[in-house]
């Protein structure tokens, strides 16, 4: 069986949970397992890896063997990270610039697996976690310290300018409105 995304943008990764516990809420888990084994990527016309995004639940990832696709560097087997609800997350910077200059041609994503626990509570460190265990990445944050913002509110795709000449055309060009 395939399951991933084939058209446009990077698969919601609920696609790859493989146990559940639901709430009463429905469509809220108390918890989720997700695992991300070995897989295709063969999205076209967009941005492969994992969005820049923030969950209502929280969300702990791990890195069993292989590379993340994220953060190809920093994230190593062994290690985690948790970000809590609503703390916004995504690709470092490094991978953010490779995957929009990349050619987008099917990528086998081998040699890989990774698993996410989800929850719609809260999740925290311990004490011991934090201070004691040695392993907490200080400088995690500093992933997205070199980002640049590439924001353009004029921006239009090509499909809009064609629709909006289109309509123009069609009403005489006298909508009404000002642009």
């Amino acid at each position: 069986m395939v399951i991933n995304a084939v058209a446009f943008d990077h698969a919601d990764p609920s696609i790859f949970t493989v146990l559940t516990c639901p709430s009463l809420k429905p469509g809220v888990a108390v918890a989720d397992f997700v695992i991300f084994p070995p897989r295709w990527s063969v999205q076209e016309h967009t941005f492969r890896p994992p969005y820049y995004h923030r969950n209502c639940m929280s969300e702990f990832m791990g890195l069993i063997y292989g590379r993340y696709e994220a953060k190809k560097k920093r994230f190593l087997p062994g290690g985690a990270s948790l970000h809590s609800m609503m703390t916004p997350h995504g690709p470092d910077a490094t991978t953010f610039a490779a995957a929009s200059t990349l050619p987008l041609e099917p990528e086998r994503l081998a040699n890989t697996m990774a698993f996410m626990f989800e929850s719609c509570f809260s999740v925290a460190l311990t004490e011991w976690s934090l201070t004691k265990c040695g392993t907490v990445d200080k400088e995690y944050h500093t992933a997205w310290s070199s980002l640049v913002s590439h924001f353009d509110p004029q921006w239009k795709s090509p499909s809009q300018d064609e629709s909006s000449r289109a309509s123009s055309t069609e009403t005489g060009g006298s909508s009404g409105i000002t642009r």
